[in-house]
């Protein structure tokens, strides 16, 4: 994305800042940026890999954590090379069409990876409240359906945002003090009127997204209630023992995401080196943890992770 003697009045590009304030320390903020990169990577490959070789787990709860791992590294990669590459060299130029390119993949990616932490509600719901029927209502052709319903919802609503900037006229000053194209920065590089635009990357943030916590709060509430009926304690802490990887994951993902949006719009006493690194800290975290959480959390998996890599050291050393 990047391009060689780009200035900031070339019309055909923008300027990545990185994060302002902190040019000197860009060396320094990137060890951490691609340590997080790299083991996040590792992990959710490892998880795709060890999940696709072991038959006992093609199961719908494991094929949505495939879904999660792809769009975990669906979002890092889009966001943490072009970083790096601001970090490392400078190269801070991107093509107007490779922003927008980058701003829909970002934006979508992150309402497929909503869409799947509905359908991963739905499926402690279902293992919890319904267990004799589990097999029956959540198969692997339906998983992929409902992942595939996801990703067509995902297109839809975030294709505008760009069709919508595409149209608008830019300043000269296209100097984006971020890493990223995040659709609100890119929309106040705009010198027309950006109404519409703001208007509906809100209706996305709190009615596409609203709904789809509501969606998983019923999920939830309908577990509590089937929990409290159950009168064992043992049979309580392990009902709520399988939920527990889940909402780790919900709460890296969804908190994070409603601060940069509402802090783009709102936050003008926020230093902007703060949102900016909190930002880039929601595309590398939960793309680092969440295979981790699901690893120690899921024995299931931790155990056939372990046999994988000692297979694999085996095969290595001979």
């Amino acid at each position: 994305m990047a391009d060689f003697n780009l200035t900031p009045s070339d019309p055909s590009t923008f300027i990545l800042n990185g994060i302002p304030g902190l040019e000197a320390a860009h060396i320094w903020i990137s060890i951490p940026f691609s340590m997080f990169f790299a083991i996040g990577l590792l992990g959710n490959f490892m998880l795709l890999f060890v999940v696709s070789k072991e038959q006992t787990l093609h199961k719908p709860m494991y094929l949505l954590l495939c879904m999660l791992a792809l769009t975990d590294i669906a979002t890092s990669t889009s966001v943490v090379p072009k970083a790096l590459c601001i970090f490392w060299f400078s190269l801070k130029g991107i093509t107007v069409g490779g922003c927008l390119t980058q701003m829909f993949f970002l934006h979508a990616v992150s309402i497929m990876q909503s869409a799947v932490l509905v359908t991963m509600a739905f499926d402690r719901y279902v293992a919890i409240c319904n267990p004799l029927r589990y097999t029956t209502i959540l198969t692997n052709t339906r998983i992929a359906k409902l992942g595939l319903v996801g990703l067509i919802r995902a297109v839809l609503f975030i294709l505008p945002l760009p069709l919508l900037l595409s149209r608008q006229p830019f300043c000269a000053n296209r100097i984006i003090p971020h890493t990223y194209c995040e659709h609100m920065a890119v929309v106040k590089m705009s010198c027309g009127d950006v109404s519409v635009n703001r208007m509906y990357g809100l209706v996305i943030a709190f009615v596409v997204l609203g709904l789809d916590l509501m969606l998983i709060a019923l999920s939830y509430g309908l577990i509590l209630r089937a929990i409290l009926r159950i009168s064992s304690k043992k049979s309580h802490e392990k009902a709520l023992n399988t939920c527990t990887a889940h909402i780790c994951v919900m709460l890296m993902s969804y908190p994070p995401f409603f601060y940069s949006t509402l802090t783009h719009r709102f936050g003008q006493g926020i230093a902007p080196h703060i949102h900016i690194i909190l930002a880039n800290l929601y595309f590398l975290l939960p793309n680092m943890l969440n295979p981790i959480i699901y690893g120690v959390k899921n024995k299931e998996l931790c155990e056939k992770v372990v046999k994988c890599t000692s297979r694999m050291c085996f095969l290595g050393g001979h």
